[in-house]
């Protein structure tokens, strides 16, 4: 099912006797999400990504702008009659009822020609539980179940309906790392095999990146940057998804662009020709009110111009001879890797980390070390608007 969002808004009344300005949510958020994909939504807490997949489920009704599935209009339509799938991050199974009633649950309620009898109830009900491998599970309570056990229930549920559309918010938040590993890669199998469109809400960069075929970054109830999870790391709109994804964060420096040198502190460390310019997604760049590519600032003829200048953590070369040098912090190892933290007068960050392979060695005790940089890793954002850099 195609999924079209047309300049959705949504603003929530103020709060207090002092503060009554309404709240902006989300802001004409303007987007087609293509049939049969899984769309990682993405940004901090309090972004209004849950309110978009609010508004997209009908427990919420938009101030402006229209939501289509398919062709139909459904921006008027009960949650009921929207043919959605939800699973909410504390998972809400009814502790009364066993794996097997919860799932069938939603099935109870179908009225006229949708009525299933029990039989057929129960055998999509197993269908449902076979596909998220949790058949064995069918007659315990949600209180005999761990955390991923419950989580799998949950979506089961989801599933039962045949939905058209798949609405995860947050389902991961509650699991430990490991089970959050396996999990993430269990709702992108089902996924596949399903078919369903399907949009997950999450504030973990990680997680999106790993299982979406598109990304969508937001920052105050507006969209930042919409793409294919690499072509968004690789070539983020603005300083803000810049910081925001990758991990261990880029590292951003104070720097300037100087007779065609790049400047961080005293020192050139790279030539302005060897940047390469960022060559955005078609996705990221068509995205509606999104900032591409066509939102990007052009590099200043001036013979200065103050930069901030982002590098990734993966585009540090230590190098003896390095033009770019930094206060040595310490050195952590990390088996296929090693991690160099450091310090430079220049840095926004409080640490430089840099990551390096483990056939490099970097003497701990030696106070100090020297770096050359990848091109490729390393990015440019206007002093004054934070957008990228051509």
């Amino acid at each position: 099912m195609k999924i079209v969002l047309q300049n959705l808004t949504k603003k929530f009344p103020g709060r207090g006797r002092k503060k009554r300005e309404e709240v902006v949510a989300v802001k004409d958020f303007t987007f087609e999400i293509p049939d049969g994909t899984l769309v990682g939504l993405l940004g901090p807490s309090g972004c209004g990504k849950s309110t978009v997949l609010n508004l997209i489920s009908g427990l919420e009704q938009p101030t402006e702008g229209k939501i289509f599935f398919g062709e139909d209009d459904v921006t008027d339509l009960p949650a009921e009659h929207r043919g959605i799938g939800l699973v909410f991050q504390n998972y809400a199974l009814y502790p009364h009822l066993n794996v097997k009633q919860n799932i069938t649950f939603p099935l109870e309620n179908l009225k006229g020609n949708d009525k299933l009898t029990k039989a057929q109830m129960n055998e999509r009900a197993y269908e449902a539980a076979r596909l998220v491998q949790i058949e064995d599970l069918m007659e315990r309570k949600p209180g005999e179940l761990s955390g991923g056990q419950q989580q799998r229930v949950a979506i089961a549920r989801a599933l039962v309906k045949n939905p058209s559309v798949l609405l995860l918010d947050e389902p991961l938040s509650n699991l430990d790392a490991r089970l959050r590993l396996q999990t993430r890669e269990e709702i992108r199998r089902i996924q596949r095999e399903t078919k369903i469109t399907t949009i997950f809400v999450t504030h973990d960069q990680e997680e999106a990146m790993s299982i979406s075929d598109l990304i969508i970054v937001m920052k105050d109830g507006v969209v930042q940057q919409i793409g294919r999870p690499q072509d968004v790391y690789d070539n983020p709109a603005n300083l803000f998804v810049a910081k925001f994804l990758g991990t261990p964060p880029i590292n951003v420096f104070h720097g300037r662009l100087l007779d065609g040198q790049l400047c961080i502190g005293e020192e050139a460390v790279l030539s302005v020709r060897e940047l390469q310019a960022p060559s955005f997604g078609d996705v990221s760049s068509s995205a509606g009110n999104a900032s591409g590519a066509g939102n990007s600032e052009v590099l200043s003829d001036a013979a200065r111009q103050d930069v901030y200048v982002g590098i990734r953590p993966e585009g540090f070369i230590v190098q003896e001879d390095g033009p770019f040098s930094c206060t040595l912090k310490g050195v952590e190892v990390m088996g296929r890797d090693i991690s160099v933290l450091s310090y430079n007068n220049a840095s926004l960050n409080p640490t430089v980390r840099s990551i390096i392979g483990a056939q490099y060695h970097v003497d701990a005790g030696s106070g100090a070390v020297r770096f050359a940089l990848n091109p490729r890793k390393v990015l440019l954002f206007a002093k004054d608007t934070e957008t990228r850099i051509k």
